[in-house]
């Protein structure tokens, strides 16, 4: 019997240390399992049973809440000034700045001054002090021991002055990091917020304001002009423009009529429209793209793998290193205790891990959520990652770089049936087909009024057509390629099929044991952006552009030069596809873009799959490493900047943290580092390297 699992949001979850001790504590309850903790998104799973007082008795060091997942958290604004933590370090400036006023006129070692410094430590510094002291009886060295032992030592050799100093550093860096940490975590959460919470359902002619849980599929509901849509659904009545930013990225709204699809959370702009519900409210796409950017953050990236995996090492071997520094060079050298002692709690102060903790998975936070604002779903660090790696970008061709909606541009007959007839004939069989050429097809029928003939024993010919029965004799309907394996083509039919398809055409012959019917010629139009997307692509470092499709040579190889392709590979079935992933892979790392359904299997093989249109598809949502929620190409060169700049700014992050380390624990040596410098070294990188990431929030990267 599979273990429950419990999922809650967290409030108050300060940092990545404070993070790590809570899931400890958490994990160390008896009834519990199993933990996961997601500081990014400050979400917690617990696997087994525990109370929300259990857990919160857990994060009380921190001043953890926990709600359940679904429960709505109201979150009040507290001003800057107002939180508590930072009253008392403005409360402890105030006492430091009078400490070293009357140090200054009285000389430093009376005991107003003294009391003063005291006063500063005790205020500024109790929960730190308290913290780091239930630290230390347990043996659990992180930042809030360290300082402890620092203040205290301080205090022993009498720098009252200098204690004060590192409470007061240490409170501004803390108040600091929470206040980034913080506005990086709103990005993600400000996502909840897009889809309103209640909606106007029709019943019995009557409206009625509703809570969104609580409506069921096919309910109606009435979306007004300036309304925001409650929920996924069907326009039933009504036009209107939809500002669909919020879901898809698109600047420009999109105009809804009767049948067309709405996401929840977009804003209709001007007309008024009822909505047939088709999905509850957790399944709703932007609850899908919620669910997934959070378990997207919880994901490790392959640098904080490494990182994590250094820092596992690096901590105990600033520890030893500090307790050498204290005991040898008195024991073998004569020097003085007192000095060498201080110097230790420097090294211990400087050699704390937080900056380098947090440089990676911040970016990526931040990054994901700047990208989930912009239309482009990121299903984890890894894949942002590797993205900005990408060597070859593989294209298939229907939907994607072209508009996929083809349209019959040509119809011969070369028998006895009219163009009509030869029409209603393809279409008869094509109706059971669910491939783009075949609605093409369908869609020309239509204009046409024709009336389809009856089929019998219909059968797909994977990639290449199909086969019915029509008045008891079996027709096909597929590529030229499928006829001659079947027939053989006349010289004048085989030239009209080339220069067709050299006009970028796509042709299907109709054909019977009797002989050939006739051809239809299809063509699909490239998107406009297309061309100019490509251009973009081999800028930003794409080595190679290649097309798949299953489209004929001559069609794929008219529209490939159109649009300065490396590379085009035709007439594909979709194991094929796989297959040419698998051989592009040679030359670095690979992305395929597609649909998300006929693709999925090359999605899956490609280093990285991006699927296009998300967010009317939830099998593109649920194969793609990465969904473009509008259905164009216009975000994946701004994905793989995004990519290119978060390893940027990851490395500039390490860069930070190690490098002012390592200048701190040079200035040790001859005695220039003190405490006060050692915190600020400390906090100072963990707050520029916060501060560096927040800058992946602006839109245009």
């Amino acid at each position: 019997m599979a273990t429950e699992k419990n999922v809650y949001r967290l409030q108050g979850l300060s940092c990545t240390s404070c993070a790590a001790k809570f899931e400890k504590n958490v994990r160390q309850i008896d009834t519990v399992e199993d933990v996961q903790l997601n500081f990014g998104a400050s979400k917690l799973t617990v696997a087994g049973n525990a109370s929300i007082v259990q857990l919160e008795q857990a994060g009380a060091f921190d001043g953890i809440k926990v709600f359940p997942e679904k429960q709505k958290i109201s979150t009040q604004h507290t001003p800057f000034w107002k939180k508590r933590e930072n009253q008392t370090t403005i409360a402890s400036l105030i006492l430091l700045l009078a400490g070293y006023g009357v140090s200054t006129t009285n000389g430093d070692h009376n005991w107003l001054s003294i009391a003063l410094f005291l006063a500063a430590i005790l205020i500024g510094g109790y929960s730190l002090m308290k913290e780091g002291l239930s630290n230390l009886v347990k043996l659990e060295f992180d930042m809030s021991t360290l300082m402890t032992i620092a203040v205290i030592g301080a205090a022993l050799i009498g720098d009252w002055a200098e204690g004060a100093v590192v409470v007061f550093l240490f409170s501004v860096s803390e108040a600091l990091e929470s206040y980034s940490i913080d506005k990086a975590r709103n990005s993600i959460s400000s996502l909840i917020e897009i889809a309103p919470s209640t909606a106007i359902v029709l019943r019995n002619g009557r409206e009625f304001e509703v809570e969104v849980e609580d409506l069921q599929i096919n309910d109606v509901i009435l979306i007004k002009p300036g309304q925001k849509i409650a929920m996924d659904g069907e326009v039933i009545q009504g036009d209107s423009s939809v500002n669909q930013a919020a879901i898809t990225g698109e600047s420009v709204p999109v105009h809804k009529v009767i049948g067309n699809e709405v996401f929840a959370g977009t804003l209709n702009e001007e007309g008024s429209m009822q909505v047939r519900v088709t999905k509850l409210a957790e399944d709703t796409t932007i609850a899908k793209i919620i669910h997934l950017v959070e378990e997207a953050q919880a994901e490790k990236a392959p640098t904080q793998q490494f990182v994590d995996r250094f820092a596992k090492y690096y901590t105990p071997a600033i520890l030893v290193i500090s307790l050498l520094i204290m005991v040898l060079p008195p024991l073998l050298a004569g020097g003085a205790w007192g000095d060498w002692f201080y110097k230790g709690l420097v090294v211990l102060v400087v050699g704390c891990p937080c900056a380098l903790v947090i440089s990676t998975p911040i970016a990526i936070v931040t990054a994901i959520g700047n990208a989930a604002r912009n239309g482009v779903l990121i299903k984890g660090g890894i894949h942002l990652e590797e993205t900005g790696q990408i060597k070859v970008i593989a294209f298939d061709k229907t939907g994607t770089l072209t508009e996929g909606r083809p349209e019959v541009t040509d119809i011969v007959s070369v028998s006895s049936l009219t163009e009509d007839e030869l029409l209603t004939q393809a279409a008869s069989i094509e109706k059971f087909s669910q491939h783009p050429l075949a609605s093409a097809i369908m869609r020309a029928s239509e204009k046409s009024s024709n009336r389809l003939a009856e089929v019998k024993n219909f059968q797909s010919i994977t990639g290449k057509g199909a086969k019915a029965e029509i008045d008891g004799q079996l027709v096909y309907v597929g590529s030229p390629n499928l006829f001659k394996e079947t027939s053989v083509i006349d010289n004048s039919y085989e030239q009209q099929i080339i220069e067709l398809q050299r006009q970028g055409k796509t042709v299907m012959l109709i054909w019977s044991e009797s002989g050939l019917h006739g051809l239809i010629a299809v063509a699909d139009r490239v998107r406009k952006s297309s061309l100019s997307i490509i251009k973009k692509l081999h800028q930003l470092g794409i080595e190679k552009t290649v097309m798949l499709t299953g489209d004929n040579q001559s069609t794929a190889t008219a529209i490939g030069q159109q649009l300065g392709l490396s590379e085009v590979k035709a007439e594909l079935l979709p194991h094929e596809k796989v297959n040419m992933i698998k051989k592009l892979e040679a030359h670095g790392k690979v992305a395929m873009v597609g649909d998300g359904v006929n693709d999925a299997p090359a999605l899956a093989t490609a280093t990285i799959g991006i699927a296009m249109g998300g967010a009317g598809t939830d099998t593109a949502l649920e194969t793609a490493d990465i969904a473009l929620m509008a259905d164009d190409l216009e975000k994946l060169p701004y994905t793989i900047k995004l990519s290119k700049r978060t390893k940027q700014v990851i490395l500039q992050n390490i860069s930070i943290a190690l490098g002012l380390k390592i200048i701190a624990l040079l200035l040790i040596i001859p005695g220039w580092l003190t405490l006060w410098m050692a915190v600020t070294a400390d906090m100072g990188a963990t707050v520029i390297v916060v501060l560096n990431s927040l800058r992946l929030m602006r839109s245009n990267v």
